[in-house]
């Protein structure tokens, strides 16, 4: 049997307050509010995307437990989400200008992180929201819609 088609479009980010973690993603980081609603008592939806992104991320917080015993995530356990950028200078500088603790430039050497821009797809930077839940952003050489 041959799959159907699969999308990666949302990403559930645990927060512990979810008006501090809109703030950081809309103000630090330049994500685009799509909805903050509450479709029932106690239940509220933030949904946020990356510009130029076709995956968004769901803010939760103190939501009820899932279905088929899957697990509730804890703010702060989210590592390893990966935004790609084609200017990683310009990219930081507006992380930085949006209040964002973001590190250097670096890329990956013969001996692990080296500071500095590296060859095409090895220049990155790295932050956390302000739960500890952890991103990257890598350097691409062509915009998504041209690889």
């Amino acid at each position: 049997m041959e799959p159907t088609e699969l999308t990666l479009e949302l990403i559930d980010v645990p927060v512990s307050d979810l008006d501090r973690a809109k703030r950081f993603y809309e103000e630090g980081c330049g994500f685009t509010v799509d909805f903050d609603m509450q479709p029932a008592p106690g239940i509220r939806m933030v949904q946020l995307t990356p510009p130029g992104s076709r995956c968004s991320v769901a803010l939760t917080s103190s939501v009820f437990p899932r279905p088929n015993g899957q697990p509730t995530p804890e703010p702060g356990t989210v590592h390893g989400l990966q935004l790609c950028t084609t200017d990683i200078a310009a990219t930081r500088a507006a992380l930085v200008a949006g209040g964002v603790d973001v590190s250097e430039v670096m890329h990956t050497g013969e001996n692990g992180w080296v500071e500095g821009p590296g060859r095409e797809w090895n220049s990155f930077v790295f932050f956390r929201d302000p739960d500890g839940n952890s991103w990257a952003v890598q350097e691409a050489p062509k915009p998504l819609s041209e690889r």
